[in-house]
C-alpha cells in the first residue's frame, strides 16, 4: 500500500532525469508469487539535467541483486525506490527483483486475472515491477524475454524469437515505461490482416479465453476501420509488423494503449447481438479506435510529464469523436458527447474536484484521470480546430508529427506548431489548459435600423485555489432564423476574447431569432432568458440539430423544474410540438431518441442548487416519473405507428441504422409500459433474440414491478456469463426505485456471483446505486452509508477503483443540511480508516475541502 500521507508534486518543480535509457532488456521468469524480473539497462548521462542522482523508482519489490558495469553494489533502499552512486559516463545497471503478481490485487503492475498474467503500468505502475526512471519523458528500446510454460507469451513490438517454454519481443520505438505490456496465458486469437497505405502487411490478433472466440468479429472490424481511418483523415500509417489485443476480466480501466500491445477491459472489446447492446457495440466501436489512435496521440509523441495528460488524451478522445462521427451520426455523436460532458465534467468543474485541464499539482496521478483532462481537454481540441479552420488544423497536426515524432511533450509544444502553422497568437487560448471551472456565457440582444446586435458577457465562478479569472477565448457559432423559420444568416464563428464584446448583423428586414452556440461550439453554460416560445420555434425549425435538441431540452428542464417548485402541471405546447418532431419519419430515429431523453436527475438538482433552491431528489424523483407518465398518455395515439416504423426485420446489425431505430424502440416500448403494465415490454422479453431488445424490455418490467419472472429467466440464461451478469447487478440497481435502492445493492452484495474485488462487478452494483439519483440520496441516508462501507473494505484491495469511486459524493454540498451532514460523516469515516491508501486519502480530503 502506498503511503497515506503522500507529498504534492508541482508542475513548476519539473526536472529532467540525470540519465537517458539507451536500451532496456528485461526477462521474465513468470510464477503465481515468485516472478523473478531481471533487467540489463545501459544508461548514459543526460546533457539537459542538472542533478545526476541516480535514484530509481520501486514499490513493493523484493531486491535480489544490483549490479553496475558487473560489480555488485548496495544501493540506498526508500520508500519508494533507490539511490545509488553511478558513475557519470555510459554504464549498465543490472538488477534482479521478485514480485508476487497473484498477490497484487491493486491490478497495477503484473497481476494475475483468473490465471492469466498481465499488466497495467499507466500512470506509475512499472515501478512494481522492476528498478527504473517510471516517468514519461524517460523512453527507450525495450527488448523482453518471457520464460513461462503458458502457450501464450505476449509483449510490446514485433516477436524475434521463440521457443518452447520462452518467446522474446523487441520494439523498436522508444517508449516509457507506462507504454510497458505483457501477456502470458491460456489464450486463443481471432485473427486478421490489414495493408497499410503503403503496402505494409499487418497481422492481427485480438487474444481473448477458449469460448469468448465468437465475440471477436466486430472488434476486429472495428480495428481495421480505425486503422483505415487514421490513413485517410491524420495520414498515419501503423508502424510495426503486428498488432495485439487482449481481453482482460479484471481491469481498473477500459483499456490500455500499449505500443502494439493494447490490453482491454473485457466489457470493451467482447461483443456479440446475443450478448451486447447497440450502446456496448458503438462504445466497443470508440474505445478500440480510441487505443488504436494513440500509437501516434501518446505512444509516437508522449507526455513529458504526467501534468500533460490531456496532450495525449484530450487529443485522442476528440479524434476517436471524430471517428464516430464519421462512422455513425454526427448530430447524434455530439449530442451524446456534450450530454456525458454536462452529466460527467460539469459537475467536476463546479464542485470540490475542479482542476484545470492542465493541473498545476497532485499527489495521486491516479486521480486525475478524469472527465476534465479527458472530456473537456477534447472540447479545448475542437474549439481550437474551429478557430484555426479544417486546413489549418490538419497542416498543424502533420508539424506535430513531423516535429515531435519520438518526444515526450508538452502543451507549449503543442500550442506551438498551432501558431507556427497559422500566424496566431495562442497565449490566451492557453488559459483552457490553466483555468479551471465551466465559463458562464450571458447574452444580450437589440435590433435597430436593421442592424441586429449581440452582446456577450462571459465569467467563470471561483473555483478551489483558483479566485481570479480570466477572460476565455469562446467561439461563439451562430445563426439567425426568419420569422418563417428560413434562415437569413447561416452558421458564422464568432471569436471572444473580452469580458464583454459585441457583435453586429447588419442589412436585415425584421428582428431575427438566434441560434445561439451551435454544435455547442464552447463548453459553457449559456445563460440567456428565452420565452417558451422562442424555444417551441426553435425546435420545429432550427436547422442545426443540436440547437434543436437542446431548445426541447430546455423546455423539459424549465417545466421540470416549476412541477417541482410550483407544483404545476405538464406543459402541454412543449409536449405537443415534441410528439410532432418524434412522429417526424424523415428524421433520424436515433435524434428522435434522444429528443425524447429527459434531463436526468442530477441536472436538475444542479439547476435548482443555482437557482438558490435546495434540491430535494425525491421531490425531482417524482416530477420527472409524471412527466413521463403524462407523455405516455398524451402520446398514446403515435405508439403503434413509431411501433411499426421502428420495427427491425433483417438479420442483426449493430449499424447507425438498425440501432438507430432500437433506441427509439425503446423509448417507445417504456411508453407502451406506463399504459399496460408490462405486457408488451413481457412478450419482448420472452422473444428477444439479441440484449438490446432483451435488455430493454427488462428495464421496463423492473420499472413496472413485474420483474420477479423476468430477472430469474435472465440469471438462468446468463448466469455463465461474467459480462451480461455485470448487467443483471447494474440494471436491478439503477432501475430500482428510489426507496429500493439501496436495499437492492446491499442484497446483491450477499448474492453468490458479487465478486466485489472484480472492477466491473463492484462498478456494475455501485455505480448503479450511484446513478439512481432518489436512491442513493435517499433521505436515511443508507445509500451513503453502504457506499462508504464497501469502499473502505476495497480500498484495502484495489486502492484505483476505490478513489474513483469516491467520486459519487462529489456533489455533496448542494443539498439539505441532513444530507450533507451524513454525506460529510461518510467521507470523515472513509477519511479516517487505518492504512487508507493515497489515492483515496488524496481524493476524500479534496471532497472535504
Amino acid at each position: 500500500m502506498k503511503d497515506a500521507s503522500p507529498q504534492t508534486i508541482y508542475l513548476k518543480d519539473y526536472k529532467p532525469f540525470g540519465y537517458v535509457v539507451d536500451d532496456v532488456h528485461l526477462t521474465f521468469k513468470l510464477a503465481p508469487n515468485s516472478t523473478r524480473v531481471v533487467s540489463k539497462i545501459t544508461f548514459s548521462p543526460n546533457p539537459d539535467a542538472t542533478d545526476r542522482q541516480f535514484r530509481l523508482h520501486g514499490e513493493q519489490l523484493k531486491l535480489i541483486s544490483s549490479k553496475i558495469n558487473g560489480s555488485d553494489v548496495s544501493p540506498v533502499m526508500l520508500d519508494d525506490g533507490l539511490l545509488v552512486d553511478a558513475p557519470n559516463e555510459t554504464f549498465v545497471w543490472e538488477a534482479e527483483v521478485e514480485i508476487a503478481p497473484e498477490a497484487n490485487t491493486a491490478l497495477e503492475g503484473l497481476y494475475m486475472s483468473n490465471g492469466m498474467y498481465c499488466t497495467q503500468c499507466e500512470a506509475e505502475g512499472f515501478r512494481k515491477i522492476t528498478y527504473y526512471p517510471d516517468r514519461p519523458d524517460v523512453m527507450s528500446v525495450f527488448t523482453v524475454r518471457i520464460e513461462s510454460d503458458l502457450p501464450v507469451l505476449l509483449s510490446n513490438g514485433n516477436p524475434v524469437a521463440q521457443g518452447e517454454g520462452w518467446a522474446e519481443w523487441h520494439d523498436p520505438w522508444p517508449k516509457p515505461a507506462y507504454l510497458f505490456a505483457l501477456v502470458a496465458g491460456d489464450l486463443v486469437n481471432h485473427p486478421d490482416r490489414f495493408v497499410t497505405q503503403s503496402g505494409k502487411d499487418v497481422e492481427l490478433n485480438i487474444w481473448v479465453r477458449p469460448g469468448d472466440e465468437n465475440k471477436c468479429a466486430f472488434g476486429m472490424e472495428a480495428l481495421k476501420a480505425s486503422m483505415r481511418w487514421d490513413e485517410e483523415v491524420y495520414g498515419r500509417e501503423y508502424d510495426l509488423d503486428i498488432f495485439n489485443i487482449v481481453a482482460v476480466d479484471d481491469f481498473n480501466m477500459g483499456a490500455m494503449e500499449n505500443k502494439g500491445l493494447n490490453i482491454f477491459n473485457s466489457s470493451c472489446v467482447l461483443a456479440s447481438p446475443e450478448t451486447s447492446t447497440d450502446a456496448n457495440f458503438e462504445r466497443i466501436e470508440a474505445i478500440i479506435a480510441h487505443e488504436y489512435f494513440h500509437n501516434w496521440t501518446g505512444n509516437r509523441i508522449t507526455c513529458r510529464d504526467w501534468f500533460q495528460l490531456c496532450l495525449k488524451e484530450g487529443l485522442t478522445v476528440y479524434r476517436d469523436s471524430q471517428f464516430t462521427s464519421d462512422m455513425r451520426s454526427a448530430p447524434v455523436k455530439r449530442i451524446s458527447d456534450v450530454i456525458e460532458l454536462r452529466g460527467r465534467q460539469f459537475p467536476e468543474d463546479q464542485g470540490p474536484l475542479s482542476h484545470p485541464v492542465r493541473p498545476e499539482s497532485f499527489q495521486e496521478i491516479n486521480n486525475f484521470y478524469t472527465a476534465t483532462v479527458y472530456e473537456k481537454g477534447a472540447e479545448v481540441i475542437g474549439m481550437l480546430k474551429l478557430l484555426v479552420g479544417d486546413d489549418a488544423y490538419a497542416k498543424a497536426l502533420d508539424m506535430y508529427f513531423d516535429r515531435h515524432d519520438g518526444q515526450a511533450c508538452t502543451i507549449e509544444d503543442w500550442l506551438q506548431v498551432f501558431e507556427d502553422a497559422t500566424g496566431r497568437d495562442l497565449s490566451q487560448f492557453k488559459r483552457w489548459y490553466s483555468q479551471s471551472g465551466t465559463p458562464r456565457l450571458a447574452v444580450s440582444e437589440k435590433f435597430e435600423d436593421g442592424t441586429y446586435t449581440l452582446t456577450f458577457k462571459q465569467h467563470t465562478p471561483p473555483t478551489p485555489g483558483q479566485d481570479v479569472k480570466e477572460p476565455q477565448v469562446l467561439p461563439i457559432a451562430v445563426g439567425l432564423l426568419a420569422q418563417d423559420g428560413t434562415e437569413v444568416t447561416p452558421t458564422t464563428v464568432l471569436e471572444m476574447t473580452e469580458a464583454e464584446q459585441s457583435f453586429e448583423f447588419s442589412g436585415l428586414d425584421a428582428k431575427p431569432i438566434p441560434s445561439i452556440l451551435r454544435g455547442f461550439s464552447a463548453p459553457v453554460v449559456l445563460e440567456r432568458t428565452t420565452s417558451r416560445e422562442e424555444n417551441l420555434f426553435l425546435l420545429e425549425h432550427d436547422t442545426d440539430p443540436f440547437n434543436r435538441w437542446e431548445a426541447s431540452r430546455t423546455l423539459a428542464r424549465e417545466g421540470l423544474i416549476a412541477m417541482i417548485t410550483d407544483g404545476v402541471g405538464s406543459d402541454t405546447l412543449w409536449l405537443n410540438a415534441l410528439k410532432t418532431a418524434v412522429a417526424d419519419s424523415t428524421l433520424d430515429p436515433a435524434y428522435r431518441a434522444l429528443l425524447l431523453s429527459l434531463p436526468t436527475q442530477s441536472e436538475l438538482a444542479q439547476t435548482l442548487f443555482e437557482q438558490g433552491v435546495t434540491p430535494d431528489p425525491m421531490a425531482i424523483w417524482t416530477a420527472t416519473d409524471t412527466l413521463r407518465e403524462d407523455m405516455a398518455k398524451s402520446w398514446a395515439d403515435i405508439l403503434p405507428a413509431l411501433v411499426e416504423e421502428t420495427k427491425v426485420t433483417e438479420a442483426f446489425k449493430p449499424d447507425a441504422e438498425q440501432s438507430g431505430k432500437r433506441a427509439l424502440a425503446a423509448s417507445v416500448l417504456a411508453m407502451q409500459t406506463r399504459l399496460d403494465g408490462g405486457a408488451v415490454a413481457k412478450a419482448q422479453f420472452e422473444t428477444a433474440d439479441n440484449m438490446t431488445l432483451q435488455l430493454s424490455a427488462l428495464t421496463c418490467l423492473i420499472q413496472a414491478d413485474a420483474a420477479e419472472d423476468a430477472l430469474k429467466a435472465f440469471y438462468d440464461q446468463w448466469k455463465d456469463d461474467r459480462l451480461v451478469m455485470d448487467k443483471w447487478f447494474g440494471l436491478q440497481v439503477g432501475a430500482a426505485k428510489p426507496a429500493d435502492a439501496a436495499n437492492c445493492a446491499k442484497a446483491l452484495t450477499e448474492h453468490p456471483d458479487f465478486d466485489w474485488k472484480n472492477p466491473n462487478r463492484f462498478r456494475a452494483v455501485f455505480g448503479g446505486l450511484a446513478m439512481n439519483h432518489a436512491g442513493f440520496h435517499n433521505a436515511d441516508g443508507s445509500g451513503y452509508e453502504l457506499l462508504a462501507d464497501w469502499l473502505i473494505k476495497l480500498d484495502a484491495k484495489n486502492p484505483q477503483t476505490t478513489a474513483r469511486m469516491c467520486t459519487a459524493f462529489q456533489t455533496w454540498k448542494r443539498y439539505d443540511a441532513d444530507r450533507q451532514a451524513k454525506m460529510r460523516a461518510c467521507l470523515t469515516r472513509i477519511s479516517e480508516t487505518p492504512g487508507l491508501s493515497r489515492d483515496t486519502t488524496e481524493m476524500v480530503s479534496r471532497l472535504l475541502g
